[in-house]
């Protein structure tokens, strides 16, 4: 493990507390009984408090010193005096330990007064100070100068999302993004709450990845010998417990697809389902702004926000278009009635691309997505959506080549879906059926057939609806974030290659053999021992530690044995 300059320093540091009798990282609580927030939103001359949190600056000054302390609820300077800290004649505390063996983004705890500096500045006193954690790794630390110009930013995406621990540390905001998006889903439960609607968790793997067309992750169950599924969507299963006699269910879930990443897609993320029986998709959009607005106002504390350069609303009511009309209204085209044929002419005149396996649902999906979504940027219900992209939903009460269906659009993008949900179990096979015809055409996003939710539709489900909405893209809106990275904690990212084999220091036997064979990289094994002019005892040493640590791979030829040096 190669070591920087500042890290090699860090752990002479750490040796240093150890041979003073300071263990680094010990094992006793610390008692906090306040926090930077509060010691300044209520601030008491005087007042005895004790913090804990991370030593982010110091200005050292002889005698008296001032440092940075940063907890979970912001910064708060601390000012160090030698003679309060170290009342008797050993000073080592403040001269050796504080001065000399601490480091930027230590943990340490606090104990002292409140007071206020010349210049108004509140500050602690502090009394006694304790290291809580050393840090090994010295964190970026942003700096500015007179002319405003930043250096030394965290600012690069790929170390931002790998390294999400420091992003959190050091830019400001980052961690406000991920409060506000707890507050989004702790508002939604509560709405659902109060209606007595009731929380339930669904399985992960699943045998049959139903609920949704998209492409799984497939896993193997060892004991059962079976392929088991990720959950594409837990809308099947939530709708087996309306069957089941609740009248109300909902779910905060982690779906997985096996999809393209992008600014707005991750193959894990995060929905929450709901499904009400007795009510239909007419219901679900007057629930669905209610809700929504009720948590722009929970987080932000209004109803507008700011999302790049556009204010949106999501004041009640939004407006609402079918698909149909919005189709012909931004390519001009009317879609009612048309076939497949009639379809990929159409995309073909839109200049869309298309496959040879999209049927009449995906063809009419593909014109909407690249000719109509950019316009909706003001919360907006699509509704009525053709018979062929909606398996799992009801056939419209007026028009059977429709269903009862409605996607919410915001900034050009879904974050709703919605149905009357299908409760006719033949007309569910029937719709299931052609979703298996789609997927003999290579269509790999086609449903499965689930006999066991068809068989709970045949005990009867009552008329019900149910929505589904991201968590991830509605918490993007609300923090005024256009990737979708912003908004996860860890999103997903190709793997890091590190270089986990340990660090050996070789013996000198070890390396006389090490020394030789990397320079010639293979050689004859009777060949190798003699340059090494080791005895039989030394030698059969090193050649079993080299092996046992990967440097040496051993290779059975017909004249003999080849010895190959293997690269680090």
């Amino acid at each position: 493990m190669q070591l920087s300059e500042q890290e090699s320093v860090r752990r002479e540091s750490l040796k240093k507390l150890r041979d003073l009798g300071i263990e680094p990282y010990p094992a006793a609580a610390f008692d906090v009984s306040a926090y930077t927030k509060d010691c300044k939103e209520s601030f008491v001359e005087g007042k005895k408090v004790c913090l804990a949190g991370r030593l982010m600056s110091r200005r050292i000054m002889g005698k008296a010193s001032f440092a940075e302390l940063q907890d979970a609820e912001g910064r708060l300077q601390l000012y160090f005096n030698r003679d309060e800290i170290c009342t008797s004649e050993d000073k080592t505390l403040y001269n050796e330990v504080f001065k000399k063996l601490l480091d930027m983004g230590d943990f340490i705890g606090v104990e002292g007064e409140l007071f206020k500096t010349q210049v108004g500045e509140i500050s602690l006193m502090v009394k006694t100070f304790t290291l809580l954690s050393k840090s090994l790794k010295p964190l970026p630390i942003v700096k500015t100068d007179d002319d405003g110009k930043v250096y030394d930013a965290f600012t690069d995406p790929e170390l931002r999302y790998r390294q999400r621990y420091v992003d959190l540390v050091v830019n400001e905001g980052v961690k406000e993004t991920f409060i506000k998006r707890t507050k989004i889903i702790n508002s939604m439960r509560a709405f659902f709450n109060e209606k007595d609607y009731l929380e339930v968790e669904t399985p992960i793997l699943q045998p049959i990845p139903g609920g949704a067309s998209a492409r799984p992750f497939i896993s193997h169950h060892n004991a059962l010998d079976i392929p088991l599924y990720l959950r594409i969507a837990n809308e099947l299963y939530l709708k087996r417990l309306i069957v089941g006699g609740f009248d109300g269910v909902y779910e905060f879930a982690k779906d997985f697809r096996n999809e393209g990443m992008d600014r707005t897609h991750n193959p894990e993320f995060t929905v929450m389902e709901i499904y009400v029986a007795y009510k239909d998709y007419h219901w679900m959009m007057d629930f669905t702004e209610q809700m929504i607005q009720r948590v722009a106002m929970d987080v932000n504390g209004e109803t507008d926000v700011v999302v790049g350069d556009r204010k949106i609303s999501f004041k009640t009511p939004f407006a609402r278009v079918t698909m149909t009309d919005a189709i012909k209204e931004h390519t001009g085209i009317d879609i009612s009635g048309m076939d497949e044929i009639q379809l990929r002419e159409a995309c073909k005149s839109l200049a869309i691309a298309v496959e040879d396996s999209m049927g009449k649902g995906k063809l009419i999906d593909e014109i909407f997505g690249e000719k109509c979504e950019p316009h909706y940027i003001q919360p907006t219900f699509i509704t009525d959506y053709p018979k062929e992209m909606s398996p799992l939903c009801k056939v419209h009460r007026d028009n059977p080549e429709l269903t009862e269906r409605f996607e919410l659009m915001v900034n050009g993008k879904e974050i709703a879906n919605a149905y009357s949900e299908l409760n006719d179990p033949i007309d569910q096979r029937e719709r299931f059926e052609e979703q298996l015809a789609l997927s003999a055409k290579g269509d790999d996003e086609a449903m499965f057939i689930d006999q066991d939710f068809l068989r709970a539709l045949e005990y009867g489900m009552p008329p019900t609806s149910g929505m589904g909405i991201g968590i991830d893209r509605l918490t993007m809106l609300l923090t005024n974030q256009l990737s979708i990275q912003e908004v996860l904690f860890f999103p997903q990212m190709r793997p890091e290659k590190f270089d986990n084999k340990p660090t050996v220091e070789l013996k000198e036997h070890e390396k006389v053999i090490f020394d030789i064979l990397s320079e010639r990289k293979s050689m004859d094994l009777n060949e190798l021992k003699e340059l090494t002019q080791l005895s039989n005892k030394k030698w059969d040493k090193g050649m079993k530690t080299l092996g046992k640590l990967g440097l040496t791979k051993a290779t059975k030829t017909e004249d003999g044995i080849v010895i190959d040096f293997v690269e680090n």
